[in-house]
């Protein structure tokens, strides 16, 4: 799977860590951008290298495109899956 920030193209290395609202850090890649503390579903992903902020999905380039509209909170994405 081709994962990188669709702004500067940067590829996130496994030790990467993102927080939560809730404070948690984790690799939010590990788990398509939930959370595993809390369960917050992060719609949009802050790069860690040029700090812009984008869809989380399309960080994800060799997916189908998802309407996250139809997607909740608590919900597995199959696509992702």
């Amino acid at each position: 799977m081709d994962i990188y920030c669709p702004k500067c193209e940067w590829e996130p290395p496994s030790q990467a860590r993102w927080s939560c609202k809730c404070g948690h850090a984790w690799h939010t890649f590990d788990t398509h951008g939930r959370c595993p503390e809390c369960g917050h579903v992060w719609r949009e992903t802050q790069c860690l290298a040029c700090h812009r902020w984008s869809p989380h999905h399309d960080w994800y380039h060799d997916l189908p495109p998802v309407d996250l509209d139809e997607v909740e909170e608590g919900e597995t994405v199959e696509a992702y899956a």
